[in-house]
């Protein structure tokens, strides 16, 4: 069996956290000496892969969409008549950073890594299988959670070395238990229409640079547990899982991008146990309560190395709550747009720092639903010191961001300071958010 390609790299780590880990939604029936040793290494990954200079990264972000939109601006005028009834019909536009990079290229098929070089923000260092072979998923069965099919998804999945797994044509996967997704993997559904749904969640947990690209997420319900392989190296007893969308649990490096999630039994995504470096991009929510969970703990400090941007969104139809909820770290929540939410759009507890910039919020009908935002248990003299900040927000039908707290902004000189694009540009930052519908070929091995 082959052995993992990354030596540890261990930092001093509380006991506390290793048992949290096992008791605090770990789905772990034994914390042996694997899940342990996973646990220390991933606590170290997420304190190596901590900023200290969050403020540089949203300044580099906002930088990006500027060149971005100023190399566009002409190309893009000339062409968005011809896509907006059929966003997929026309030439070819990119809107944001993330899409110019790799999307407009004719021969993107035959250079399907250079996605791992295009994330921004705190997920940009997600390298997910760029290291590693294609693997191309010709089988959409899930029947053996301990020695699976050669074809299958979990088989590539669970591999204990870096893979760039692609799809061999449409397919629905029906995951009979939670799939557990191994460091060094990429998703990528282009070319193909990619379903997981009707079954059991996505778990992402003590591993590190993993890429979801391009599939759709949706029914997702709670699964029994039982004996799953999580490694080539080993398996164990799983208890019943949530039926999140995808569940982020101590691990680092990850990046959500162009998926399209909605009517799963818990959250959509949730990000807990110290994880960070992440960047959810380009996505489409609808139809759903509880949409992204950051930090699930008020008593959990881990979660204050949390870092995540929130970028490029289309949070629709059917949405209540949670756009996102955030506890203890630093989130980046830059030109997304809400069309609908019904208890509120952005909340959280536990002092997070929160920039909200050139977000569009269009406010619900109810009188009692218009702020944007919600601090929970907490006083007003306890959340006034807590920086919830916005910046080039576009407020409509009554909507109302309620700030605290200092800008706690690095001083960047003024030449070089870049503020976010506007709200008033959202709709064309996240045109092409959800699944692309690339229509192509099918996956080939040698590709």
């Amino acid at each position: 069996m082959e052995g993992l390609q990354t030596k540890p790299r261990f930092f001093f780590f509380s006991l506390f956290f290793l048992a949290s880990a096992a008791l605090s939604g770990a789905n772990i029936v034994e914390f042996d000496d694997h899940w342990q040793k996973k646990a220390e290494e991933a606590l170290a990954r997420s304190r190596a892969a901590y900023n200290p200079d969050p403020e540089a990264v949203t300044h580099d972000f906002n930088k990006a969409v500027h060149l971005a939109l100023s190399e566009a601006r002409n190309s893009t005028r000339r062409t968005l008549r011809s896509v907006h009834r059929n966003k997929f019909k026309g030439p070819c536009v990119a809107t944001n950073p993330i899409d110019r990079c790799w999307r407009c290229q004719k021969n993107w098929i035959n250079h399907r890594k250079k996605l791992a070089t295009c994330a921004k923000g705190f997920g940009r260092n997600a390298i997910g299988g760029k290291n590693g072979d294609f693997y191309v998923v010709t089988d959409p069965s899930d029947d053996d959670l301990v020695n699976p099919k050669y074809g299958t998804l979990r088989w590539g999945v669970i591999q204990d070395r870096p893979l760039w797994i692609i799809f061999a044509r449409d397919m629905i996967i029906r995951l009979s238990e939670e799939l557990m997704i191994n460091s060094n993997k990429t998703i990528d559904g282009r070319g193909a229409n990619v379903h997981i749904a009707f079954g059991a969640q996505i778990t992402i947990q003590f591993v590190h640079d993993v890429i979801i690209h391009g599939i759709h997420i949706h029914d997702i319900r709670p699964s029994n547990g039982g004996i799953i392989r999580d490694s080539l190296q080993h398996f164990g007893i799983r208890t019943k899982s949530d039926g999140d969308g995808i569940s982020i649990y101590g691990s680092s490096d990850i990046w959500i991008d162009h998926c399209s999630l909605r009517n799963c039994a818990d959250g959509l995504i949730d990000a807990i146990e110290a994880s960070t470096a992440i960047t959810i991009s380009n996505c489409h929510f609808t139809h759903h309560n509880d949409v992204l969970l950051f930090g699930a703990s008020d008593s959990n400090e881990h979660d204050s190395m949390m870092q995540a941007t929130v970028a490029f969104n289309h949070f629709g139809k059917g949405l209540v709550q949670r756009m996102p909820r955030c506890r203890w770290g630093f989130f980046h929540v830059v030109n997304n747009d809400y069309t609908q939410w019904i208890m509120y759009a952005i909340g959280g507890s536990q002092h997070p720092t929160i920039i909200s910039q050139g977000n569009r919020f269009v406010a619900p009908r109810m009188l009692f639903s218009k702020e944007v935002t919600k601090r929970d248990y907490a006083t007003e003299d306890v959340w006034k010191q807590w920086t919830w900040r916005s910046e080039g927000d576009l407020m409509q039908n009554g909507a109302f961001f309620r700030e605290s707290g200092n800008p706690n902004a690095r001083k960047f000189d003024r030449k070089d300071f870049i503020k976010a694009k506007p709200g008033t540009w959202v709709r064309r930052l996240t045109r092409f958010a959800g699944p692309l519908g690339l229509h192509s070929r099918p996956a080939r091995a040698d590709d």
